[in-house]
């Protein structure tokens, strides 16, 4: 009797769990978009370092201007990285610019259009002059308050923010390192004319791409050919890898070769088969260090299956906080046949007709052969195994499909 097939929750629990952020490293804060901070950040500057002016005009002391017209001395000038060097006293004026120092002596700043400028004096004039234009010392953040956890993701808000703390290079989580391999003698590379019974390789392209924007360095190993040495061959170049990512192969047909010549040399095989569609045919196992998982060849399965199983790993091991496969619910617009025993991820696109939940619609074919399909779809329609057919206006769950 067969084996009863792995669940999805299972199989990717056991792909997960001794998954942890790879290491720390120290880069740039110029290299270091979309990458995760691996300690929390501190600043080691006080920002704005100095009471700032938030306006053009003249600093001032708002005991001056307490009562209008009044004409000020203007005895110098301060600007953004020219601070004025001296003091404001009484009857006296600064001329300032946005950003630049207020001059020692002044508590308030002046906006140039309450102002004329008569000479080496200015004349203050209006019926309601504010002063309080001034940005204090420290107003942002002050040196050593922590502001950035470790786990953010470094976007352009947090980078933007942990230069202006003073820092040069951040300590953040290394990025797996993801081999990617075609196999099939079928296989020709992109923009090669195929010959009789070929067909051009373009899973490694979409999973490599899909992988990147999740947080991984991907190295493509090319097409390795249906023969143990070919395969071989290829697989030694994923030795300094994380994860070896292989499309095809990985069922049990005569020349489905990736799981026995990987077991030749040393695989602990986790599971080859689990229940879902598309993507029955995915391999999981460990060789040495190198962690490998192997995906079905049609294009639909291995790049479902890439978002489900690789996506999360990869997420883990970079240290990103969404190591999930994080679903939404969503609006059936349609009816949605009922499920059969293996989980269902059915292709779709989401709309928005006002404020409630999005609503689903499944493209018009399922065949997990077909990419034309799936570049249309947004989403994915998790149907659990055995599941109900669904009305219109029920309530499903769906996956994005954001790579």
């Amino acid at each position: 009797m067969a084996s009863p097939l792995l669940s999805v929750d299972e199989a990717l629990s056991r792909i997960l769990a001794d998954a942890r952020p790879l290491g720390s490293e120290r880069i740039a804060i110029e290299s270091a978009h979309d990458r995760i901070l691996a300690e929390p950040l501190a600043a080691r500057l006080t920002q704005p370092p100095f009471d700032a002016s938030a306006m053009d005009g003249y600093a001032v002391q708002a005991a001056d201007v307490a009562k209008l017209p009044i004409k000020l001395t203007v005895i110098g000038e301060s600007a953004a990285g020219h601070p004025f060097s001296g003091r404001v006293g009484a009857g006296e004026a600064v001329r300032i610019f946005t950003g630049a120092p207020v001059p020692e002596g002044a508590d308030g700043i002046v906006i140039q259009e309450h102002t004329k400028r008569e000479g080496a004096q200015v004349l203050v004039h209006g019926d309601d002059v504010q002063t309080d234009h001034i940005r204090p010392r420290g107003g942002d953040f002050r040196e050593g308050m922590a502001l950035l956890d470790a786990g953010r993701r470094l976007g352009p808000r947090e980078l933007s923010l942990a230069a202006s703390m003073g820092h040069g290079e951040l300590a953040v989580w290394r990025r797996p390192k993801v081999a990617v391999l075609s196999t099939g003698d079928e296989l020709v590379r992109p923009g090669e004319t195929p010959g009789i019974g070929q067909i051009v390789a373009s899973n490694h392209l979409g999973i490599g791409a899909m992988l990147r924007n999740f947080g991984a360095d991907v190295i493509q190993l090319g097409i390795a050919r249906d023969t143990a040495e070919s395969l071989t061959a290829h697989v030694e170049r994923a030795k300094d890898a994380d994860i070896l990512v292989t499309i095809g192969g990985a069922s049990v047909g005569d020349h489905d070769l990736v799981a026995p010549v990987l077991s030749k040399q040393g695989m602990e095989l986790a599971f080859w088969k689990i229940a879902m569609r598309p993507g029955k045919p995915l391999m999981s196992g460990r060789l040495g260090a190198l962690r490998v998982i192997g995906l079905p060849g049609n294009p639909v399965s291995a790049l479902v299956c890439a978002r489900v199983f690789v996506v999360p790993l990869v997420e883990q091991l970079a240290g990103r906080p969404t190591a999930t496969e994080a679903t939404r619910p969503a609006v059936a617009a349609v009816a949605i046949e009922a499920n059969g025993p293996r989980q269902h991820y059915m292709r779709a696109t989401l709309t928005r007709d006002g404020d409630g939940l999005p609503r689903v619609t499944p493209v018009r074919s399922q065949d997990s052969s077909l990419l034309s399909p799936l570049a249309i779809a947004d989403c994915l329609i998790v149907r659990p195994p055995n599941v109900p057919a669904a009305k219109p206006g029920d309530t499903v769950r769906v996956l994005p499909l954001d790579f």
